[in-house]
This record gives C-alpha cells, structure tokens and sequence, in this order.
C-alpha cells in the first residue's frame, strides 16, 4: 500500500490488476484504515479512471457471492443515487413494467442512501425476503420474468468499508461501484446518471465491458429521465438530447417526482403507477424509462416511440401489475 500511495500522489493512474488487488486485500484486513481512507480520497481527489473502477468492480465480483440465472438475455435498471431529488422509486417500477411486457429482469438495488426509499426499501415493503438462494431466484426469473437481487447479500467486500465511507462523508469511488457489481453480470443495462462526466465514464465502462446498455441524464440533475426538462441519451449506437415533446409527453413538475416523506407514501406511488391510477406525470416518467430499457434489450432495433407503446400496453392491460403480484406470491 505504502508502493500504491506513492503512485497516487505523484498523480499516476493504477492498473486494473492493482486494483483488483487492493480490493481483495481490503476484504483480508491486510490494510489499516488509515491506509485505506488515503487511498480513498487520492482518487477521489484526482478522479477516478475506467480501468481504477473496472478492478474494484473485478475484486467486489471475486469476492462476493454470484447470480448464475437460468437465462442469457435480461436487464438491470439502475440509478447511481446521490441527486439528492428524493424521487419516487422510478427505476423499480419500471422494472415491473419491463418485465410485464415479456422481457426478463434481474434488479441489483439495495436500502436508500440519500432518499427516503431505496429499490429494496419498497421490495421489503411488500413483504419481500430477499434471498441468494439460486433456485429461488431462477424460479422468479422464470415464472414471472423478474428477480431482485439485494446487494448486501451478494457483495461482501462493502462491509469492509462502511464504516470509513461513514466516517469520510464524501462520494467515494464505492459510490460508483453499485450499477456495475449486479451479481449476475447482466448483458444489458440502462442506468441513470446525474451528471454529464458520470455519463462519459460509465461509457467507458460498458464499452469494455462489452454489453448493451442505455445511460440516462437529465440535464437538470436527476439520475434517470425526469420529463421535468432536456434529457441526454447515450447507447452502443447513438448520442442523442431528447425533449419530453419527442416521446409525446408533457413537462412533468418536480413535485410530481417526489417520492413522499416516507417509505409508505412511497410505496402508494410504486402500487399507483402499477395499478394504473398513479398521476399522469408519474405513469409517463415509469413509461419513458421503461422505453429506453426495452429498446437496450431490443438493440436498439426498436424506435423509441415503439418502446413506449409496448410500455404503455404492459401498465394498460394489467400485466405489469400481474408480473408485481405474482413476484411477491414467489417471494415472500
């Protein structure tokens, strides 16, 4: 460590391999705090580059428990967090929706950090237990095309740190981590970003990766698509700034996105929008972010108007509310 913290304040970049090591050392206490709360805010500092975030991701993954599903082609829906816009939880019911229209969904999410409800949160609510037994979250995989996968039970390297990110109370490269460590490595993702440098870096990201993927901003700071303003897009083939206009929306208000004061309150919004009763500007919000989703799975093979349309049939018809029920009948 004392090698590595020499390389960093002389401002040189790790190596993947070095970082994957640091990291399975962290998990073996090979290091003091001290020593890891340095190297921590170095690269917060300097920044963080694509192959420094690829080997923390390698040594969470080597570390942690894995996902193996019954099933080659599904999607992570996903926001990095920390916009601090206490947002109802867009990316879970969209999840729903997804799935609803027939394609498979493996959703990575865990407790809220800085909202008052998290993608578990509102899971655990509805009397979910989350679980890392593989022949429970095949059969949810395969009898209602969705399964949850709650982070603190797969990624083991994280408890190792919490204590010093607590400590620390600023963003840390862990704080990047969580849309990549989904433990069954899906081949397509769509995430929802709150700037436009995480945008690049996560570009990065999944080219190396090599998977399909759909990176969202909107301009106005939120970490997915708030229809409150411009919002940019970023695939595999195409860079584009979208108006809510385009996909036949209305501006959504702020307001309209909040989440509530608490986890109930949240969790009435997540069962509106399913059950087709939610606001206007809730329902369209879950429709547009489920678009972008579907259309990742599609390969871009689909228009994004298309996308809507089959969104919008998987809440109209009651299916997306059948996939939500029969996945807490699974479950619970």
């Amino acid at each position: 460590m004392k090698e590595i913290l020499a390389k960093l304040l002389n401002h040189e970049h790790l190596t993947r391999e070095e970082m994957k090591n640091i990291l399975i050392g962290i998990t073996h206490s090979e290091f003091p705090n001290e020593q890891i709360t340095a190297l921590l805010t170095c690269l917060q500092m300097r920044g963080v580059s694509v192959d420094e975030l690829l080997g923390f991701r390698d040594g969470v993954l080597e570390t942690g428990v894995s996902a193996i599903l019954d099933c080659d082609r599904y999607i992570d829906v996903v926001g990095t967090g920390g916009d601090r816009k206490n947002t109802f939880n867009i990316s879970t019911t969209a999840c729903f929706v997804i799935a609803g229209a027939g394609y498979k969904v493996a959703k990575h999410g865990n407790y809220a950090a800085t909202s008052v409800s998290g993608a578990s949160n509102v899971i655990q609510h509805h009397g979910i237990k989350f679980t890392d037994d593989i022949d429970r979250l095949n059969r949810s995989l395969n009898e209602a095309g969705i399964v949850y996968l709650h982070a603190q039970l797969f990624a083991k390297a994280m408890k190792f740190v919490g204590p010093i990110r607590k400590a620390l109370q600023f963003p840390t490269i862990f704080n990047l981590l969580g849309p990549i460590v989904n433990p069954s490595q899906p081949k397509c993702q769509l995430l929802g970003v709150a700037n436009l440098d995480q945008m690049r870096l996560y570009h990065q990201v999944y080219q190396k990766l090599g998977i399909d993927y759909g990176i969202v901003n909107s301009i106005d700071g939120y970490d997915e698509i708030s229809l409150t303003g411009d919002f940019k897009v970023t695939t595999n083939s195409y860079e584009r700034i979208f108006r809510p206009q385009d996909l036949g929306f209305d501006i959504a208000k702020p307001e309209e996105l909040v989440g509530g004061a608490t986890e109930e309150e949240a969790a009435q919004i997540f069962d509106s929008v399913l059950e087709n009763r939610a606001l206007p500007a809730q329902k369209n919000i879950v429709l547009a972010n489920a678009a972008f989703g579907i259309q990742v799975l599609e390969k871009g093979q689909k228009s994004v108007e298309e996308c809507v349309e089959i969104a919008r049939e998987s809440i109209d018809s009651g299916s997306a509310l059948r996939t939500f029920r029969k996945f807490v009948e699974l479950n619970s």
